[in-house]
C-alpha cells in the first residue's frame, strides 16, 4: 500500500493543473480500497490495446495513460519504420475525441504523420484508412460495447486488423520507458493542423469504403422489390450515418431510426449496456416496432462494428443470437452464390472456435473450408491477408464470431456492421420475396444440418480481488480435468495456453496449431462442446455451451445439467 500511496501523491502533486482530474483525486483521498483500485496496477496494454474505467490513476483511462501508450507507439515506430504513418478514429463515448486529439498531438510532435477522421466513423472505416493510406499503424479511440464508464484505444497492424502480439509486445515494451508525466512529447493539434502534421482523412476515402462494401451484395435489386420494413438503432454511436447511407445505396427505402438513439451520445441514457446481444438495446426499438410493425431490427453498437437483429416470430419480436444470424449469413451467401455462378473454387469461411459448429458443417456442404481460429477477429484478419498475398483473396466468402461480428470483403480487415448490415438487410428481403422469415428460413436450416444450440454464460469479477480470482478458477480447471459434464463424458480437452489437445481415454496428445490464448475446450459426446475462456477486454469469464439434439428440449436440458456442472467445479 505504501507505493500505491506514492503512486496516488504523485498524481496529485502532478495534475495541479487538471482540474477535472485532481478535484477527482481529492474526491477519494482517505479511501484505501478506491486508491487501490486506481493505482494497484497500469491498464495492461495487450493486442486490444488499452481498456478501463474513465478516471483519475493509472488503472484508469485518461490523458495520462492514454498520451504515455501513444509515446510508447510513437517510439516504436520510429524504430521500425523510415516515415512513420497512423491513421485515427474515434466513436461517441465520453473523451473519445479528446483522446483521439491528444494521440495524434503526441505522433505528430514525435515525427510520425497522423491522418485522423473529421468526425465519429465506425471501427472497420479505420481499418480500410490504415491499408488505403498505407499507414504503419492505426489508433481508434472505443470500449466497444461497454457501459458509459469505460473506453478504451485499439491499436493496429499495417496490414488494417489489430496488432499481433509481437507487435504488442514491441509497443508494450516502449510505453514502460515512458514517464507519464515527464516523458511525453505534445504539440498542438489544431497547429500540427495547419502545418500538415495532422491531415484531416478526405471524403474521397469515406466514398471508396462504401463502393467497396456495395461489391459484396449478393442479390442487387432484391430491397427495391421485397418492400421490407427496417427499424433501425445505431445505440447512440457511429453507425448513424454510415447504415443509414449503404441502406440507402441498396434500395431499402423503408427505414425508421430509433429517435432517442439516433444521435452520438456517450451517456447511453435509454440503453446503459450499449451492445445488441442484449434485449435492452433494443427496447426503444420494440416499442415502434410493436406499434408500427416491422420486418427486420438492426442494432449497432458504439463503435459499429457488430450488429444484432431481431425479427417477429408467431407475433412477438425474437432477438436472434449471433450463431443464428451467422448461420443464416452462411446458408445465404453460399446457396446463392452458388446458384448465381459466383461462388468460388473452395471458398473460405472463418470463424472463432466458441462460434457455433453447425457454420462448418453449411460450408463443408458447399464443398468449402471452414478456418476455426483464436476469439479475437485480428486473426481473421491475418488469415484474410494471408489469402490476398497467395493470390486467393476471391476465396474468403465470409469471417465471423458469435458476438455478432461478420465481415465479407477484404476493404477492412476488423468485423464490419457497415457491410453487416447491408447483408442482413438483403438477405431479409430476399427471404421476403420467397414469403419467408428469417425465423422459418433458420428452422429449415435445422431440419436439414441438425439442430445445433448455443449458449453463452458470462460471470463478472471487478477489481484486483476478481481478476485473481479468475486466474484461480483457470488453474484449478487445467489442474483438474473434470472426468464429465452434464452427465457427458470428457473425451478430449483442447488447452490453448499450452497448445495441446489431449484424447482423455487414449492419453494421446496433439497440437491445436493456434497461437496461446487463455482458453480451454472440451469435447463432449455427441458434438458437444463446452469452453471456458476470461473475456480479453472485460474483467469477466465466458463460458460457451453447445448442445447438439434433436428437439429443443432436448437440447435445453443437455445445456441445463452441463450449466450446473461447470458452476459447482467452478464455484460460481
Amino acid at each position: 500500500m505504501n507505493d500505491i500511496n506514492k503512486l496516488y501523491s504523485l498524481w496529485l502533486e502532478k495534475t495541479k493543473d487538471n482540474k477535472a482530474i485532481n478535484d477527482e483525486l481529492l474526491a477519494v483521498k482517505g479511501n484505501d480500497d478506491e486508491i487501490t483500485d486506481r493505482f494497484y496496477r497500469n491498464l495492461e496494454f495487450g493486442t486490444a490495446g488499452l481498456r478501463g474505467i474513465l478516471g483519475a490513476g493509472t488503472n484508469r483511462m485518461n490523458t495520462y495513460t492514454v498520451n504515455q501508450a501513444t509515446q510508447g507507439l510513437a517510439d516504436y515506430l520510429n524504430s521500425e519504420f523510415s516515415s512513420p504513418s497512423v491513421a485515427i478514429a474515434y466513436d461517441s463515448r465520453i473523451n473519445s475525441d479528446v483522446f483521439a486529439k491528444e494521440a495524434a498531438g503526441v505522433l505528430a510532435a514525435n515525427g510520425v504523420k497522423v491522418y485522423i477522421y473529421p468526425e465519429l466513423v465506425p471501427t472497420p472505416m479505420l481499418s480500410f484508412a490504415v491499408r488505403r493510406l498505407k499507414c504503419s499503424s492505426g489508433i481508434v479511440i472505443t470500449a466497444s460495447h461497454n457501459p458509459s464508464k469505460y473506453n478504451g484505444y485499439k491499436c493496429y497492424d499495417p496490414e488494417g486488423y489489430q496488432m499481433t502480439d509481437k507487435a504488442a509486445q514491441k509497443t508494450y515494451e516502449f510505453i514502460q520507458k515512458v514517464d507519464m508525466f515527464d516523458g511525453v512529447k505534445t504539440c498542438d493539434f489544431e497547429k500540427a493542423l495547419a502545418s500538415g502534421k495532422i491531415e484531416y482523412i478526405s471524403k474521397e476515402i469515406y466514398d471508396e469504403f462504401f463502393d467497396l462494401v456495395l461489391t459484396r451484395r449478393i442479390n442487387p435489386g432484391v430491397c427495391e422489390k421485397a418492400a421490407l420494413k427496417v427499424i433501425y438503432t445505431p445505440l447512440n454511436g457511429t453507425g448513424n450515418k454510415p447504415v443509414r447511407e449503404i441502406l440507402r445505396r441498396i434500395g431499402q427505402k423503408n427505414v425508421t431510426v430509433v429517435p432517442e438513439q439516433e444521435n452520438p451520445d456517450g451517456n447511453f441514457p435509454t440503453c446503459p449496456f450499449p451492445n445488441p446481444e442484449i434485449r435492452q438495446a433494443f427496447d426503444c426499438a420494440l416499442k415502434i416496432a410493436e406499434r408500427d410493425g416491422a420486418d427486420l431490427l438492426l442494432a449497432t453498437d458504439p463503435d459499429c462494428d457488430r450488429v444484432g437483429i431481431a425479427v417477429k416470430d408467431k407475433g412477438e419480436y425474437k432477438l436472434m443470437t449471433g450463431n443464428e444470424v451467422g448461420v443464416l449469413l452462411t446458408e445465404y451467401i453460399l446457396s446463392c452464390r452458388k446458384k448465381n455462378g459466383t461462388l468460388p473454387e473452395r471458398p473460405v469461411v472463418i470463424k472463432s472456435l466458441v462460434t457455433t459448429d453447425l457454420v462448418g458443417v453449411i460450408t463443408e456442404k458447399y464443398g468449402g473450408e471452414i478456418k476455426n481460429l483464436l476469439t479475437g477477429f485480428k486473426y481473421t484478419g491475418e488469415c484474410v491477408t494471408q489469402l490476398e498475398k497467395n493470390g486467393e483473396a476471391d476465396r474468403f466468402v465470409l469471417g465471423m464470431e458469435e458476438s455478432y461480428g461478420y465481415l465479407s470483403g477484404t476493404h477492412a480487415r476488423d468485423k464490419d456492421a457497415v457491410v453487416g448490415s447491408m447483408l442482413i438487410t438483403e438477405m431479409a428481403a430476399y427471404y421476403k420475396e420467397q414469403g419467408k422469415t428469417l425465423i422459418e428460413v433458420l428452422d429449415e436450416i435445422h431440419k436439414e444440418y441438425g439442430l445445433y444450440k448455443n449458449t453463452l454464460l458470462n460471470f463478472g469479477f471487478e477489481g484486483a480481488s476478481g481478476m485473481k480470482k479468475m486466474q484461480d478458477m483457470m488453474s484449478d480447471l487445467r489442474e483438474n480435468v473434470p472426468a464429465s459434464l452434464g452427465g457427458l463424458e470428457v473425451e478430449a480437452v483442447s488447452d490453448y495456453l499450452t497448445g495441446k489437445v489431449k484424447n482423455i481415454k487414449t492419453g494421446e496428445e496433439s497440437e491445436t496449431g493456434l497461437p496461446s490464448s487463455n482458453v480451454l475446450r472440451y469435447k463432449l459426446p455427441g458434438n458437444c462442446v463446452l469452453v471456458v475462456r476470461p473475456s480479453g477486454t472485460e474483467p469477466k469469464i465466458k463460458i460457451y455451451i453447445t448442445a447438439v439434439a434433436d428437439s429443443d428440449s432436448a437440447a435445453d436440458e443437455i445445456i441445463k445439467n452441463i450449466t450446473a456442472d461447470i458452476e459447482k467445479i467452478m464455484d460460481i
